[in-house]
């Protein structure tokens, strides 16, 4: 088998070779001919070949990619020279592998980027001019291989190079939320690419081609499974798949992580209780950590959802999180691996606004979890709404490391339908102030360590990959990987770089496509929540599909489940007080945001309705009153549609047609579902508001009863009934 292996993975880097259709397949990777002469002719000048020494499969991978690479982008062969004096070499290595780079880079800088980072300089000697590719491991070597790449394909000046870069995160993980059946929750871009029947003797090609991508952007971690875990993955026939996955996985830097069913013990361990205090189920998870690292010596470890929306958890048996976890990480001490433990906890049971519900009960237990524990706190206290202010739980757990989970899928954002560059999401989080320890604590703070000195750091994303073509779905869902990939590198990173950097990967250097398309990217985010959830609306999607909108949702098992729980539409305004006067859900916060979303005069408008229940008539500071911004902001969030849309128009024939006409087709979709969206929300609030939509705009050609009578049984992308 490992043979098998080795031969697959040396045929299947091939895989993304110029002259495939441009079906989105090759993401970012696309090493097509350099079109501008004199550009190329300058990097001819500069690179003759390139050279690297060591034999571990990591530098297999990096002389496969840079050969694919430069061969693809220069349109000519471009071998690998077996000495460094050559002028233009390109050489890779580390000192423990490398006499050239031993000797002519400083160790001290080096040793300075830590196992993953890397350095990228020209170097003279002599008459010649080189390029060292270095790093303390040779994983290390493939990220700084690929940023080389990066260079090239976006037509980067390399005449002086002098780079130095480390990730500011340790773990940079992918959450597939993958059934072992193949569906995917809250997936929109076909099945699971994990082809669970056929493994472990059927490898496909598409394995190699994600590890791929996700070592181009620094991701080194994927949990493979659900977090709605089933538990016959930590089986002795599934293992085994595993198994293939993480050594065709491991030269790229990615390690594999699975989600522990807490209840394992008893649906596959034959035990009568999973009582984390019980020394039976405390040693069957011993055993099973075990089996585990026979199969995958470098495993990482659990992601864990437990007692949260029907899963089981160590409050089954009136023990706490700490109990659950603190086993689970007894367990996986000696090999190294972590416990990943979702806070994402709510009871129907529980008075209390949802919004503080993690923090009460995560809150108290701060230092009490083992060090190889995490806890992994969405980035807002619902649930990867359009936009939520950060999560409360961000600099008040101090002795905990707490993991950030975004959302990459879009599951309340469209879908695979909408185009939403979530780059400015993500970083509207990351950047936001909690003042832990004063003005400059930022979540992008918390979550890399760095405010209260944790050596163990992560972001965690909820996939939106499958097994379509462009993987993703919608051709600008690969710009959402890879601009996660990138934040978790750097989250220093500005939105415009990266969108930059992926449309000159993606489509093309010219600036009459890249500047079009980075301005509707750059707007799409805000776009979409305009038309979704503006001011601070928010949970107002379809029930179960979440597809669409149904602000009228009421009827549902729990009261959090509903549309009507979190705007509160009456008679008299709008919006869910989160104030002294009503959840108070401001106390979670440090004194100095409290204050500001405390009060109705500093609330940011873009949360005022996430904090504030205001009267329809209200004057907001645009002067109009709340009622009228509310419809303008809709509006203005549909008609921007139809600019996104002569935005695309103006790339046409500058891109290839067959990926052109199907980002315009989703625009289509997208401008009818946003007016939808727009009509949907405001015939319903305008029940309660008794106010006129503004002369000035369009009235909707339905009624609210065509709205609320649309169904969609079949929606992508529904949770499965446990």
């Amino acid at each position: 088998m490992q043979n098998k292996i080795a031969i697959l993975f040396i045929f299947f880097t091939f895989i993304f070779q110029p002259g495939f259709s441009e079906d989105g397949y090759q993401l970012w990777l696309r090493y097509n001919q350099i079109d501008d002469e004199s550009l190329l002719n300058s990097y001819k000048a500069a690179i003759s070949g390139y050279h690297l020494e060591g034999n571990s499969r990591t530098n297999e991978v990096i002389k496969k990619e840079l050969s694919a690479a430069l061969s693809g982008l220069f349109g000519e062969n471009v071998s690998e020279l077996s000495s460094t004096s050559a002028n233009g070499l390109v050489i890779i290595g580390t000192p423990a592998n490398s006499s050239f780079i031993s000797a002519n880079i400083d160790k001290t800088s080096l040793n300075a980027l830590g196992e993953e980072g890397y350095l990228i300089q020209s170097i003279k000697k002599g008459k010649n001019k080189q390029i060292v590719i270095a790093a303390n491991k040779d994983i290390g070597c493939l990220y700084g291989t690929f940023h080389f790449i990066k260079l090239l394909q976006t037509h980067q000046n390399i005449d002086d190079l002098d780079i130095q870069t480390a990730p500011k995160v340790n773990i940079r993980i992918l959450n597939h939320w993958d059934n072992l059946d193949r569906t995917v929750e809250r997936g929109y871009a076909g099945f699971s690419i994990w082809d669970w029947h056929r493994l472990p003797d059927y490898i496909d090609p598409r394995y190699i081609d994600y590890a791929r991508a996700n070592a181009s952007i620094g991701i080194n971690g994927t949990v493979l499974t659900n977090v709605n875990a089933n538990a016959l993955v930590l089986t002795p026939s599934y293992l085994e798949k595993v198994k293939v996955l993480a050594d065709l996985f491991r030269p790229y830097g990615l390690k594999v992580y699975l989600t522990a069913r807490f209840s394992a013990p008893i649906e596959i361990g034959g035990l009568e209780t999973a009582d984390p205090l019980k020394p039976d189920v405390q040693n069957w998870w011993n055993e099973k950590v075990k089996e585990i690292y026979n199969y995958v010596p470098d495993f990482g470890g659990f992601l864990v959802k437990a007692n949260s929306e029907g899963q089981p958890g160590p409050q089954n048996y009136d023990r706490t999180h700490v109990d659950g976890a603190n086993m689970l990480a007894d367990a996986l001490k000696p090999f190294n691996g972590i416990v990943m433990w979702r806070a994402f906890v709510y009871s129907d049971e529980e008075p209390v606004d949802r919004a503080k519900q993690a923090y009460n009960e995560f809150k108290p237990y701060d230092g009490n979890f083992r060090d190889n524990v995490m806890v992994q706190v969405k980035n807002g206290a619902i649930d990867f709404q359009p936009r939520e202010p950060f999560h409360p739980l961000f600099g008040a757990m101090p002795q905990t490391p707490l993991m950030m989970e975004f959302q990459i899928t879009q599951e309340y954002l469209g879908q695979a339908t909408n185009l939403a560059y979530l780059s400015s999401m993500y970083k509207e989080c990351l950047d936001s102030d909690t003042y832990a320890k004063g003005k400059g604590s930022t979540v992008a703070k918390v979550v890399d360590g760095s405010l209260d000195n944790h050596k163990l750091s992560g972001i965690a994303g909820v996939s939106n990959i499958g097994n379509d073509r462009n993987w993703t779905g919608h051709t600008f869902g690969q710009s959402n990987w890879y601009a996660f990939g990138r934040l978790t590198w750097n989250h220093e990173l500005s939105s415009e770089q990266i969108a930059d950097e992926w449309i000159r990967m993606t489509f093309s250097n010219d600036e009459d496509v890249v500047q079009p398309i980075k301005d509707m990217m750059l707007a799409s985010h805000e776009i979409v929540v305009k038309y979704m959830t503006p001011l601070g609306l928010h949970h107002m999607m379809g029930g179960d599909h979440h597809y669409g909108p149904a602000p009228w949702i009421k009827d549902m098992p729990r009261a959090d489940w509903t549309s009507v729980y979190y705007h509160k539409a009456d008679s008299n305004g709008i919006g869910f007080d989160r104030t002294e006067t009503g959840s108070n859900a401001i106390e979670q916060y440090f004194p100095e945001v409290r204050k500001m979303f405390g009060s109705v005069d500093l609330c940011p408008d873009k949360y005022l309705l996430w904090f504030h229940h205001l009267p329809w008539d209200y004057k907001m500071r645009s002067g109009n009153s709340l009622w009228d911004e509310l419809c303008y902001e809709y509006y203005k969030g549909a008609d921007s549609v139809g600019w996104m849309q002569d935005q695309w128009h103006s790339v046409k024939g500058k891109i290839d047609q067959e990926r052109y006409d199907r980002v315009d087709m989703l625009l289509t979709i997208q401008q009818k579902e946003a007016i939808w969206w727009r009509n949907s929300c405001l015939l319903y609030f305008q029940t309660f508001s008794n106010k006129p939509i503004p002369k000035s705009l369009e009235k909707p050609e339905m009624d609210l009863n065509y709205y609320m009578n649309l169904s969609f049984p079949y929606a992508p992308g529904i949770r499965p009934r446990w």
